[in-house]
Formats: C-alpha cells, structure tokens, sequence
C-alpha cells in the first residue's frame, strides 16, 4: 500500500485526474483497454463489485480515516494492496475542476476487455422473455446514463452501444447513471450498423423496435410487441433520431402518444417510457 499525502493539485501522479482527457484515458494502455475515472464512493464501489481493478486513488483525507472502519478505501487497500493513493485536505481538492461533483473520491480504473455482442446475448439465455436495448449514435454522455439507468431499473436484459455513441464509462455518463453501467451487461457493436448488426441481431431471434414517431408507427402498447419474445428496442440520436434505413430495417416502428402538441420525448425520458412499457 502506498499512500501518499499532497499538498498541491499539480502534483506529479495527478495527471490522470487533472490533465488526460477522457479519450486520452481510454486509450493509454493501447492496444490494451485504458482507464476511466470513477466519481463518488457509490460508484467506485459498484465498479469495484464489477471487476473493475482500481489504478490510483484520488481523495480527501477523511475517507483514510474511515479505512479502519470498512469504508472504501479499506476494501481497495485489502484487495488491490498495490494501488496508489493520493490523500489531500478539502481545501486542496476543491481547486480540481468538477470536485463538487466528486463525492470526496475519484478512482482511476483499467478498463476491461469488453465481451462481444454475442457473448452478452449467449449470457442472457435463460428460456424468459428477452428486451435488450440498442443506443444509436446518442451523443451526449448524461442522455447515456440516464438510459443505462432506466435500462437497469426497469428490467432491460442488456444494451448495446453504437460505435458512434458517447462512451458509457465517461465520467458524467457513469455519474448520472449512478453506477448501473456497471450493473447491466453491455458492450459495443463489433460490426456495420445498421447493416450487419441488424442482420446478426435477427439472426438471433430479435425483432427490433425503433423508437420513431412517423405516421405509421404502433402505438407503444400494441399487444403484438408484448407477446414476442425478444425485442431490441432501438433509441436513436438526440437531434436526428434514427436513421431512415435502420427504421426500414426493423420489424416494428413503434410511437409513444404525445399530447398538448408536444412534439417528442428527449431520448432519455423517452427511454424510460418505451422500456416500461416493452417490458413485459
């Protein structure tokens, strides 16, 4: 265990959470997996039960305090005895930008070698009725971890990611979703979307649903999407929405109502609607 006290944020060491941006993280091991910042003690924590191996640690001196009290950061020393951690008084981690939000810890953690779309849908085999979901070139990390959050509280089996998405293991994406990006399987796409991806994904018994309001669309609670017995439904781009060809593609164009002329749903709440009601 090495623990070191600091008593400035430009510290040697501290580069990892003061000057690497988020893709420089995800990439500072290549060809192997990279890194991704954890913020908070609840999400660290959820990381940690995923198997996520902690690299350094970034925290005010009270979380060292609780270390005899079995707080975080004594289940990390336990387990992961050759992480470096970095203590400083508030005062000093208040100049790091975004702290607020921090929680009083911030964990760097090596990415792990993400499994292939059909391993997570082998592992999800069990005889039930499947709903996986799958994020269509959606931009913006905090419409990310809000549906990773609705996906994992309200049943979704797993989700797949576009390569052309917001990453989930950002910082603000696994921030708002409070740590159910390490709670749900998902990975990324290996292959052409919508093309082959569609291909494979009915090849594999799933009829796909996108998420669009055109005239011809179901209505979200039509019966013949209750009773199939795998869906992919498919949430599309903030601004855009789906593309017109993955919409050809499916088997289902599906609409939530709208009413006092509301156009459309954001793609987060929007999300939320469509797997509570696909669910079963």
């Amino acid at each position: 265990m090495k623990i070191i006290k600091i008593d400035d944020i430009n510290t040697a060491g501290l580069e990892i959470f003061t000057e690497l941006s988020e893709r420089q993280l995800a990439t500072v091991y290549e060809p192997e997996p990279g890194l991704f910042i954890a913020e908070s003690e609840k999400i660290t924590e959820r990381a940690l039960e995923a198997g996520y191996e902690p690299v350094r640690l970034l925290c005010e001196e009270g979380f060292l305090k609780k270390a005899d009290e079995g707080g975080i950061v004594s289940r990390i020393i336990e387990k992961y005895p050759e992480t470096e951690i970095y203590s400083a008084e508030l005062s000093i981690l208040k100049k790091l930008t975004g702290y607020n939000l921090t929680g009083g810890i911030l964990c760097a953690m090596r990415r792990k070698k993400p499994d292939s779309p059909a391993d997570i849908l082998k592992k999800i085999e069990d005889g039930k009725k499947k709903r996986i979901v799958i994020i269509d070139n959606v931009e913006n990390p905090t419409n990310i971890g809000a549906i990773f959050r609705s996906a994992a509280a309200l049943g979704m089996d797993a989700v797949l990611v576009s390569a052309d998405s917001s990453d989930p293991l950002y910082r603000r994406a696994a921030r708002v979703s409070m740590g159910t990006v390490f709670q749900i399987p998902w990975t990324y796409m290996d292959c052409e979307w919508p093309g082959e991806g569609i291909g494979k994904l009915h090849a594999c018994g799933y009829k796909l649903v996108s998420m669009a309001l055109k005239e011809d669309s179901l209505r979200i609670d039509d019966k013949r999407l209750a009773d199939e017995e795998k869906l992919a439904i498919l949430m599309g781009n903030e601004g855009d929405g789906l593309k017109q060809e993955t919409i050809d593609a499916s088997d289902y164009t599906v609409m939530i109502p709208m009413y006092h002329g509301v156009d459309s749903l954001n793609v987060a709440a929007a999300s939320a609607v469509a797997f509570y009601a696909l669910k079963n």
